[in-house]
C-alpha cells in the first residue's frame, strides 16, 4: 500500500466476542485428529439437537458433515468432492452437504481411509460410528446408508417426532412427542454402551444438556436484543458463532461463557446506539433460507450499500422451556423436557395471550399460521427479505415463497429472491445479486411508502 492510499474499510462491524466462538470450528475438527491419533471413537452425526449430548456424555467425539459441507464451501474446496460424488453415481439434485459427504468418503475409501489432502481444517476422521435423524432433511436416513459404501461403522438412528401444525397444538400431542423421544434416546443410548462397552455417565449428560440449554437461553436473549435500530448484530456473526452453539457440547461451559460475552457486548452497543455497519443502516433485512457459504463476502458488498441483516429464520434459537425439572428422577427426561421444541412453548414463551389465541384460532381453522412464519420480519421491522432458494434442498426452502407472499400482503414487505446452492458455488451468480440489489431498493423505498399509508408502524 502506498502512502496515498487509503486503507480498505470494512463495512460489516463485527461482533469481537464472534472470534472466540468461531475458532470452535477449528477445536472440533482438531479434536477429531486428536482421536484418531488415540484411539477414542469418532461419530459422524446427523445435524439434530439430541444425539451430542449423549455421545459427549459416552466420551465420543462428534463431528458433523453437514457443518463440513459449509467448511468446504466457504474455503473454496467443495467442487471436487461435488464431482467424485456425480462419479459416484448420487443425483447432482441430493443436498449439497450430503454430496460432498459422498464425495470426501469416495476419495477417503480411494486412500485407504486417509484424509484426502486437500481437506480444509484437517478433515473429518474416519467415523467409528454413525448416527442419522429423522430431522428435517429429505436425505436423512438414506444418505447414512448410503455411506456403507464406503465405511464399516455401524449406524445408529434416532427418530423425532414432527406432528403437523394442526396437531401439535391439540392436548396430549406434546406429551406423547416427549414420551416417544425418551424412549428413542433409551435405545440409542442402549446401542451405545453395547457397541462401546461401557456405561452412559448420567452426570455427564446432566451437565452438558444444562450447559447446552443455558447456551440456547443466551441466544434467545440474543435475537431479542437485535430488534434494537439500528441492528447490533449482523447475520454474519450469527452464521459465524452457529457452530458453536450447536456442535461443541464437549466444551459446553467455555461456550457459555462466548455467549454471555456476545449478551453483554450486543446489550452495550444497543445501549450506546452502536450498529453492526461501519455505514448508515439504509435498509434493515431479514435473511431466509440457508446462507451461500461459499459466497459470504456478497454480505460485505451489500453492507457497503447500507444494507443490515438484522435476523435470520434459520438456526434461531427455540424458545426457553420453564419447567422445574427437579421433579424428574430420570436423566433422560430432563433432557428431553428441557430442550423439547412445541409451538404450545412458542405460544406461551413469546407471544401476549391475546396474540396466542389468534395464531390457536389461525392454525385451527387454516392448519397454519401466517403470524408465525414472519414473525421475525415483523419484530425487527425489516424493509425487505432476502430468500434464498436452495436448488439442493426443498426443506429449507419449501414455504419460502409461500412466506414472501404473506409478508407482502400483511407487512406490506417486499422480497428479492435468489436461486443458488449452499455449497455448490456453480449455482450462484454474486454479481447477478449486486445487479438486482440495486433495483430492490427501489422496491423497498415503494412498499415503506405502503407500509405508511397503511399504518404500518415502520
Amino acid at each position: 500500500m502506498t502512502t496515498s492510499e487509503k486503507p480498505k474499510v470494512k463495512t460489516i462491524n463485527r461482533l469481537k466476542s464472534m472470534y472466540a466462538l468461531r475458532a470452535e470450528v477449528d477445536k472440533m475438527y482438531a479434536a477429531g485428529e486428536d482421536a484418531t491419533n488415540t484411539g477414542k471413537p469418532v461419530a459422524w452425526v446427523m445435524l439434530g439437537q439430541w444425539a451430542e449430548p449423549i455421545l459427549t456424555a459416552m466420551d465420543v467425539i462428534s463431528i458433523y458433515p453437514e457443518n463440513y459441507g459449509s467448511v468446504c464451501a466457504a474455503a473454496g474446496k467443495a467442487a471436487p468432492f461435488l464431482e467424485a460424488s456425480d462419479a459416484e453415481g448420487f443425483p447432482s439434485h441430493v443436498c449439497g452437504y450430503a454430496r460432498n459427504c459422498f464425495g470426501y468418503s469416495a476419495k477417503m475409501k480411494e486412500l485407504g481411509g486417509a484424509i484426502p489432502p486437500s481437506a480444509p481444517m484437517g478433515g473429518m476422521p474416519a467415523p467409528t460410528l454413525l448416527v442419522a435423524s429423522s430431522e428435517i432433511c429429505d436425505a436423512r436416513f438414506k444418505w447414512f446408508q448410503a455411506l456403507g459404501r464406503y465405511f464399516n461403522a455401524p449406524l445408529g438412528t434416532i427418530e423425532s417426532p414432527y406432528p403437523g401444525l394442526k396437531e401439535s397444538i391439540e392436548p396430549g400431542t406434546d406429551e406423547r412427542s416427549v414420551q416417544f423421544l425418551i424412549a428413542q434416546l433409551r435405545e440409542f443410548v442402549t446401542f451405545l454402551e453395547q457397541l462401546l462397552g461401557r456405561k452412559m455417565n448420567w452426570d455427564k449428560l446432566d451437565e452438558v444438556a444444562r450447559g447446552l440449554a443455558g447456551i440456547n437461553r443466551l441466544r434467545w436473549e440474543i435475537n431479542r436484543l437485535r430488534k434494537a435500530h439500528p441492528g447490533p448484530m449482523h447475520s454474519k456473526d450469527l452464521w459465524s458463532s452457529i457452530t458453536a452453539a450447536f456442535f461443541r457440547g464437549s466444551e459446553s461451559k467455555a461456550i457459555l461463557d462466548g455467549f454471555q460475552k456476545m449478551l453483554e457486548e450486543v446489550k452495550q452497543r444497543v445501549a450506546s446506539g452502536e450498529s453492526a455497519l461501519n455505514v448508515p443502516e439504509k435498509f434493515r433485512l431479514s435473511f431466509d433460507g440457508l446462507p451461500p457459504w461459499h459466497s459470504l463476502d456478497i454480505f460485505d458488498k451489500l453492507a457497503a450499500r447500507g444494507w443490515n441483516f438484522v435476523i435470520e429464520s434459520n438456526y434461531r434459537p427455540y424458545t426457553p422451556v420453564n419447567i422445574d425439572l427437579s421433579k424428574f428422577g430420570d436423566p433422560l427426561e430432563r433432557y428431553v423436557r428441557e430442550r423439547f421444541q412445541s409451538t404450545n412453548n412458542t405460544l406461551e414463551g413469546e407471544y401476549t395471550p391475546e396474540e396466542a389465541a389468534a395464531v390457536r384460532d389461525e392454525i385451527t381453522r387454516t392448519g397454519n399460521s401466517t403470524i408465525l412464519q414472519i414473525k421475525h420480519v415483523r419484530d425487527c421491522r425489516c424493509d425487505g427479505m432476502v430468500i434464498h432458494i436452495l436448488l439442493s434442498c426443498r426443506s429449507a426452502s419449501l414455504n419460502l415463497c409461500a412466506m414472501q407472499q404473506k409478508a407482502v400482503d400483511l407487512l406490506k414487505v417486499p422480497a428479492l429472491v435468489l436461486e443458488g446452492d449452499m455449497v455448490n458455488a456453480s449455482l450462484f451468480d454474486p454479481a447477478d445479486v449486486l445487479k438486482k440489489a440495486e433495483a430492490f431498493e427501489e422496491t423497498m423505498a415503494y412498499y415503506k411508502q405502503m407500509r405508511k399509508e397503511a399504518g404500518i408502524p415502520w
